[in-house]
């Protein structure tokens, strides 16, 4: 198949990776990933004998990012993916496929003996996994080939690798320009679709800190709306429930791409001097609801009792949220960047924790993104509803293939 146009960078980087770890990072659909895909599957074909790997943060999403556009590059008869074995087989060669979404996965890989690995998402990994994989690749002439999307300058990557001029390490700094098969009109889009931080990291492919309101692009004189925008065509529930802390419920109408919040409910046991219990909140979410049917309830995964509690009391439509915080806090920086998330005045609480909801400053220094666990409740369950429903619509999943950096 046709990938279009490579740019000088992107030449230079495949020619030029021969390191023995060698890293592509930088900014969205930069071409960063077809880059090191055509570099894996030349180093496959004169690769020192001994095991191989490919890793990402998950194997479902390696094979959505990687395989699968891999398996595109070089033809199903020379790629063939057994999920349920955990392995492929590329160019005639076994090659492990793992997961590292979290501490315990660098047991996934402890005691082989690599002779070269092929990494996706890289600073979304656990550092004791990367830790791991470069001490088993230990086959004379192994190598490492990865991508990353930038992070905190404090992550471990950056730091102990990037910036470490000792070591056997190769790197390229993608833009997004650096692709010369993306639509002119898609790149000033996708530019106007963001702001500040995500700016920075998407766009500009920089190592950037994530300081001060995380939501800072919310405008109160022009995302606060007191009258719908449009009728809606549907409803949801969204609901960050607390045992020693606020319980928060918001009504969410959604028309076409764009989404407004209609209603709150929030209750402080603090402030009305006890809990509430399971059964309590459930008949307030009734209330709350009155004749309005919602397309689903969305609750955070955890709150199994409440769960169980809401199918009790007849609610049929319960969703596990999609909890992810730093891509849901995303999702949500994008909409409203985008002008598609409105607020409605009534929604006093949700719109006093905008200005309380900021970053961490200690989880930064340790090469975290984390918002502080204070003024979250109504923000919780916003991310919650915009990240299940509208997350995976959002434009950086939907490109064609012709112009995706896989």
């Amino acid at each position: 198949m046709s990938w279009g146009e490579f740019s000088p960078k992107a030449l230079q980087s495949i020619e030029e990776s021969t390191a023995r770890l060698n890293i592509w990072w930088g900014a969205v659909r930069s071409s960063k990933t077809v880059c090191s895909l055509v570099r894996w599957i030349e180093f496959i074909q004169t690769a020192p004998p001994g095991e191989l790997l490919m890793a990402g943060k998950t194997e479902r999403t390696l094979k959505r990012n990687i395989l699968d556009p891999l398996s595109e590059i070089v033809g199903p008869r020379r790629f063939r993916y057994n999920r349920g074995m955990g392995e492929a087989e590329l160019l005639g060669r076994r090659v492990y496929i793992a997961g590292a979404n979290d501490e315990r996965a660098e047991g996934k890989i402890r005691g082989m003996t690599i002779a070269g690995a092929y990494g996706d998402e890289i600073t979304l990994w656990p550092e004791s996994f990367f830790k791991m994989l470069l001490s088993r690749l230990s086959v004379e002439g192994a190598k490492f080939f990865g991508t990353t999307n930038t992070d905190s300058p404090y992550h471990y990557l950056k730091q102990e690798y990037l910036d470490n001029g000792e070591l056997d390490l190769n790197q390229w700094h993608f833009k997004i320009e650096d692709n010369y098969n993306l639509p002119p009109e898609y790149v000033d889009n996708l530019k106007r679709e963001y702001s500040g931080l995500w700016y920075k990291r998407l766009i500009d492919g920089l190592w950037v800190l994530a300081e001060g309101a995380v939501y800072d692009m919310f405008d109160e004189d022009y995302h606060v709306i007191d009258e719908r925008p449009a009728e809606p065509t549907s409803y949801y529930v969204s609901i960050d429930y607390g045992t020693g802390n606020p319980t928060a419920f918001g009504l969410y109408a959604v028309n076409g791409n764009m989404a407004w919040k209609e209603k709150e409910y929030f209750y402080d046991h603090t402030r009305h001097g006890r809990q509430k219990t399971d059964a309590e909140f459930s008949q307030d979410l009734k209330d709350f609801l009155g004749n309005i049917r919602p397309r689903a309830i969305i609750v955070d995964p955890s709150a199994l009792s409440f769960k169980t509690q809401l199918k009790k009391d007849g609610f049929a439509n319960v969703k596990d949220a999609d909890n992810e915080v730093v891509d849901g806090i995303r999702t949500q920086a994008s909409m409203l960047q985008q002008g598609r998330y409105f607020v409605m005045r009534n929604c006093t609480e949700t719109i006093r924790e905008y200005s309380g909801y900021v970053w961490d400053a200690k989880a930064q220094e340790r090469g975290e993104d984390k918002p502080l666990k204070q003024n979250d409740h109504t923000k919780d369950e916003e991310r919650y509803f915009l990240h299940t429903v509208f997350g995976g619509k959002n434009k950086l999943r939907t490109m064609s293939k012709k112009a995706l950096d896989l």
